[in-house]
């Protein structure tokens, strides 16, 4: 369950987010997980709602925007999303790929109380 110490670094970089900005604290926080990223949204979710109440966050809504995978094939020069986790090309069947998006956990937005 790393998702709770995923959300244990968001909290930190939102209420640093908060003094640097000098809000009063953080209304919405908008993460991208990719499908392939390892965490688990629903985990995600319930830990941000446990651990957010004291600090900067408490009032706060978390807002995920879920990336599916998306490959390049270099062998039909298609950009496309598999559906699956799978790595082979859909458009052609090839195994030359190579992953564009999808793997990672961004924070993408904060909005923050003034």
């Amino acid at each position: 369950m790393h998702e709770y110490s995923i959300v244990s670094s968001l909290l930190e970089q939102c209420q640093q987010y908060v003094l640097e900005n000098r809000a009063k604290g953080v209304a919405r926080v908008i993460v991208k997980v990719g499908e392939l990223s390892g965490v688990e949204p629903a985990l995600l979710q319930t830990a941000f709602d446990t651990f957010k109440e004291e600090g900067a966050c408490h009032c706060a809504e978390l807002e995920l925007q879920l990336q599916p995978l998306t490959l390049f094939c270099s062998d039909c020069n298609q950009n496309s999303e598999p559906g699956n986790r799978t790595v082979v090309c859909p458009q052609c069947g090839s195994f030359n790929t190579r992953v564009t998006d999808g793997e990672d956990l961004y924070l993408m937005q904060l909005e923050l109380l003034t």
